[in-house]
């Protein structure tokens, strides 16, 4: 008997780090040494004092049960005062933060609270993958606004006023940017708030890496003083304060969006685990010498990724934010190629640029959650790649210069 899968799915595939994970784990398993490079899981810690509150409270005999929906207050009003810490925004705990587990829950939920059949969604090319695939179940049309090299990455507000119709409804932003981990300004947010306002759009900002490696001082869409009435925005613990397998993130924004959001959220879960979100709240209390700490490491393993791209002969830009470096390939290169090149004959294994869009074609994106140790030796495993790529013709179509 066959069993007829929805017609949702029959536009999407399986997303591309659960397929890719399963080949390198094969290949682990046969006894070859792979070093990931590919994906953005933090491999640090989270602080001491999170654990330690996670234990503590789970020994409480009456910590095991059903949780509120919209998470404890206790939880909200940290959240604020991180908020406000951070970016200098102001929200009201009570009911302009919405507790998620993960941002990436957020972006399904927002999805299907705002959007229906047929409605037209703005989508970063490149960008994350779930911003296309949460359209998808919504049952929406995926629009992509290309961001190019050229322009630092930024949208275009002309072309993106091009690609707006009476069907678009919603718009996702993500800076700092992943993959590219360009950094927006200010008046690149009020421009595109006022755009959003214009064309009467809800614009989702999704701004989880903000505190990594930010060559710029730390924003919020709700910086700008407008973007109340027309945005929400994620945030995340996952890669702030490695916890991604914690499962804690937030929506903010005016009570009316969120109101809608909960309406999804509350038929899809049962509350956050409350030792959980005992620890969240401790994790937005630490102080910001530990973000110091946790960037020095990073910059000590970016220097080692760019060591890694300039043995490929990739160029990239040094002074990026968040837990990637983008790198362009030698004209001619394409990414799949290159990345499955790398895993076959090196061991090394990296995303490649077009799974986050058309304008990914030609790049490759290195993460630094490895441990210093093994991106150094990806550095000696590719010292002499050059020569190899002259002799292999169908991966270099054009001579290095």
């Amino acid at each position: 008997m066959k069993i007829r899968e929805s017609d949702r799915l029959q536009q999407m595939s399986e997303y591309y780090f659960s397929h890719k994970l399963r080949e390198v784990r094969d290949l682990i398993r046969q006894g070859k040494r792979i070093i990931n490079l590919g994906i953005g899981n933090p491999d640090l810690p989270p602080p001491p004092v999170v654990i330690q509150t996670l234990q503590q409270s789970a020994d409480g005999v009456d910590n095991h049960g059903y949780q509120p929906y919209q998470g404890i207050p206790e939880l909200r009003e940290a959240m604020a005062e991180w908020y406000f810490q951070t970016y200098h925004v102001a929200l009201n705990g009570r009911n302009e933060i919405l507790p998620l587990m993960g941002s990436k829950e957020g972006i399904v939920h927002i999805s299907l609270a705002f959007l229906n059949k047929g409605d037209e969604v703005l989508v970063p090319d490149p960008g994350y993958l779930t911003y296309r695939s949460a359209a998808q179940l919504a049952g929406a049309k995926i629009v992509p606004y290309p961001l190019r090299e050229e322009k630092g990455w930024l949208p275009d507000l002309e072309e993106l006023t091009s690609l707006v119709t009476q069907q678009t409804r919603l718009i996702w932003i993500n800076y700092p940017h992943m993959p590219t981990g360009s950094v927006a300004t200010l008046e690149i947010f009020s421009s595109l708030v006022e755009f959003a306002a214009k064309h009467h759009l809800l614009l989702c900002h999704d701004n989880p890496y903000s505190l990594i490696l930010n060559p710029s001082t730390p924003i919020s869409i709700f910086n700008v003083p407008q973007a109340y009435d027309c945005c929400l925005e994620l945030n995340s613990l996952s890669k702030t304060f490695n916890m991604a397998g914690w499962r804690v993130g937030m929506v903010v924004g005016q009570t009316t969006f969120l109101k809608s959001i909960l309406k999804v959220k509350s038929n899809m879960d049962s509350g956050m685990f409350l030792p959980i979100q005992h620890a969240a709240i401790q994790a937005l209390k630490v102080s910001r010498d530990w973000f110091l700490q946790q960037n020095q490491e990073y910059e000590t393993r970016r220097t080692l990724v760019h060591q890694f791209l300039d043995r490929l002969n990739c160029q990239y830009q040094p002074q990026t934010a968040g837990l990637f470096v983008w790198g362009k390939l030698p004209g001619g290169m394409d990414s799949r190629d290159m990345t499955d090149w790398l895993l076959s004959e090196y061991g090394i294994f990296v995303a490649p640029g077009d799974i986050f869009g058309e304008q990914g074609k030609g790049y490759i994106r290195v993460s630094l959650c490895a441990p210093k140790e093994q991106i150094a030796e990806s550095v000696q495993r590719v010292e002499n790649v050059k020569a190899r790529m002259f002799d292999d013709k169908k991966l270099y179509k054009k001579q290095l210069t």
